[in-house]
């Protein structure tokens, strides 16, 4: 058995060793933000990248 904790890091392990970026977590509750559109779809932390500011690991998601 795993706790949720290590769960959550095999599931990320899994997915960075495929190439994929791993992004810090956003808090269900946005803040500035009156939309849900991305929340409720799990994209809430990109909204900023997608906005067009800079990714900390250097990524253009246009």
């Amino acid at each position: 058995m795993f706790t949720s904790t290590e769960l959550r890091q095999k599931y990320l392990d899994f997915f960075a060793s495929k190439g994929h970026k791993i992004i810090p977590s956003a808090s269900l509750i946005p803040e500035n933000d009156p939309t849900v559109l991305f929340t409720t779809a799990g994209m809430h932390p990109l909204v900023p990248y997608l906005l067009g500011e800079s990714h900390p690991e250097g990524i253009f998601l246009r």
